[in-house]
């Protein structure tokens, strides 16, 4: 399933979601116009478990492995962060955003702390979007791609579904990680960060939400 839109529009400007995507944009084009010289980027910048640092933590956050994974990244931010900035103030967001990140990186160092491997991309602070988006708009509708044998489908999939069947697949996925051989170095997806960031985003909508902002007009006419 591939999400387009939700169905939610935003009642301020999303400045800190456009200003993420703007800054995932600029490293991206940086790291592709480095050519062969992107791998030593990569492993200075992304989070590296067995030579764990801080810095990196963040830094990580803001690189990606290619093309489909910073676009894939970013249309996801383009559709939940928006109405998680609005319901949180343009401040908020950016420390819950980086808190979700913080917590993704962390658990994926800890699953497997000495992997040589780096760790890049933001979809472990997305992921706390996600989770604060399946908290906050339950409701909501996404509009999806689904392909249905040889056809493409649009449905508008509930929120709550969308996100939960997400979710799902990716503590599935994380669990099957860890059948991998021991000592074999693991690459790809970094399936506990996501399950991670969304556990966070969950866990702390609540503190981050400000309460004067709770009414979606929009809820009435569903």
């Amino acid at each position: 399933m591939i999400p387009l839109r939700d169905i939610i529009p935003s009642r301020t400007t999303p400045f800190v979601t456009v200003g993420i995507i703007v800054l995932n944009a600029m490293v991206f084009l940086y790291q592709w116009s480095l050519g062969r010289d992107v791998e030593s980027f990569v492993v200075y910048f992304g989070l590296v478990p067995a030579a764990f640092s801080w810095i990196t933590v963040f830094t990580s956050m803001f690189l990606h492995g290619g093309f489909l994974h910073f676009a894939g990244n970013m249309l996801y931010l383009w559709i939940f962060g928006d109405n998680v900035e609005d319901r949180m103030g343009h401040g908020r967001f950016v420390v819950f955003y980086l808190l979700c990140g913080t917590a993704a990186a962390l658990a994926q160092t800890i699953t497997d702390p000495s992997s040589v491997v780096p760790m890049v991309g933001a979809s472990g602070a997305i992921a706390g979007v996600m989770g604060a988006y399946f908290v906050l708009y339950p409701r909501s509708r996404i509009l999806t791609l689904v392909p249905i044998f040889f056809f493409i489908q649009l449905i508008e999939v509930p929120a709550i579904f969308f996100l939960g069947i997400w979710f799902v697949m990716q503590f599935i996925s994380g669990v099957g990680s860890i059948a991998q051989a021991a000592g074999e170095p693991a690459g790809g997806i970094a399936f506990w960060a996501h399950v991670a960031g969304f556990a966070a985003g969950i866990s702390a909508v609540s503190v981050f939400k400000r309460p004067e902002r709770q009414r979606v007009d929009w809820w009435d006419n569903i």
